[in-house]
């Protein structure tokens, strides 16, 4: 007996609710189904459907048997699937939903290798501002959530998390010195996206890096001098040297690295995301959205870590040490 023919039979015949439907859809004939069935049925050793001349029902044990079916045959289709991939170049177009920092400042970054890769593929990329699941409209959902994802509804898969961090310019540093606790932001300028917990408490976590336990730091609402939705505008106010802001570390990477901004406070942490490629669904997933995804985890790393924080943190803390030993000017 062909098992695996059975159960592909099984299966739809469950999901058709007909011997002769099912047949149809495998361009066989309703005997050839039936005998796959009953041989299924005296290999397994019990009854799994009930026929009768006007109704198809599955027996408990038939009910119980079809979820693992179900899995299994699901799990046949993704072998085949990236089986292949070895062989064929995938076509057609990607349909991608993304946050704007994130297609902004990390997507459009790798989109040329990708292209490179897979010359037959088209992004077709959507940009909103909160994506938190997986959307029925894409193929893939860029999510950004602040705590790490359970099991619900559709499928994903982690990319990366990113801490949120307060940056600076560098001559705004200078001149206004560089805080060394968060109590001292209250003296400082400071850049924050508008939200309805804009004006709430922040609650700031020591970096326990040398086995010290310290308690967290709760700081008041700040007084601001800038609020906004757009975080490339806290981006570029920062950078132009108008005051400290919060962002991202996805967001902050690359001027980070060019030298533009600094991390303050970088013995501190206050929140970090969690970044996932998320599908609606596993089943019959077209291989250009599975190439996407595994490039995206790829290029992201597919770990419970910051990839743009270590490279970032490192020169935060000498410049930390150094502000110690020497501070600027004091803050006004």
């Amino acid at each position: 007996m062909d098992q695996l023919r059975a159960m592909r039979a099984f299966a739809k015949v469950v999901e058709l609710g007909s011997f002769t439907k099912a047949a149809a859809a495998f361009d066989i004939t309703p005997a050839v189904i039936t005998r796959l069935i009953a041989e299924l049925e005296e290999h397994l050793k019990v009854r799994l459907l009930n026929r009768t001349t006007r109704s198809l029902t599955l027996t408990q044990v038939g009910e119980r048997y079809l979820e693992s079916v179900q899995r299994v045959l699901v799990d046949v289709d993704d072998a085949q699937t990236v089986a292949m991939l070895e062989s064929a170049e995938p076509t057609g177009t990607v349909r991608v939903l993304c946050t704007p920092g994130f297609a902004t400042h990390q997507i459009a970054k790798h989109l040329a290798r990708f292209r490179e890769r897979y010359p037959k593929l088209i992004i077709e990329l959507t940009v909103q501002g909160v994506v938190s699941a997986a959307d029925d409209a894409h193929d893939v959902s860029i999510i950004t959530v602040s705590k790490p994802l359970e099991k619900g509804t559709f499928v994903a898969r982690l990319l990366a998390q990113s801490e949120i961090t307060l940056c600076a310019s560098k001559s705004y540093l200078d001149a206004r010195g560089r805080p060394q606790h968060p109590n001292e932001l209250a003296g400082h300028e400071m850049l924050l996206p508008f939200s309805p917990q804009t004006r709430s408490e922040t609650t700031f976590i020591p970096r326990d890096t040398q086995g010290k336990k310290s308690k967290p730091v709760i700081v008041p609402p700040p007084k601001m001098a800038l609020s906004t939705s757009h975080f490339d505008m806290l981006h570029a106010s920062a950078a132009a040297g108008m005051g400290i802001t919060a962002l991202a570390t996805f967001v902050s990477h690359d001027a980070l690295r060019r030298d533009e901004m600094e991390i303050v406070l970088p013995d501190w942490r206050i929140f970090t995301l969690h970044i996932y490629a998320a599908m609606p669904t596993r089943k019959f997933v077209p291989a250009r959205t599975r190439v996407f995804i595994d490039f995206l985890v790829e290029a992201f790393g597919g770990e419970a870590r910051d990839p743009w924080l270590d490279e970032a943190l490192a020169p935060a803390k000498i410049r930390a040490k150094k502000s110690r030993k020497s501070p600027g000017r004091k803050q006004k």
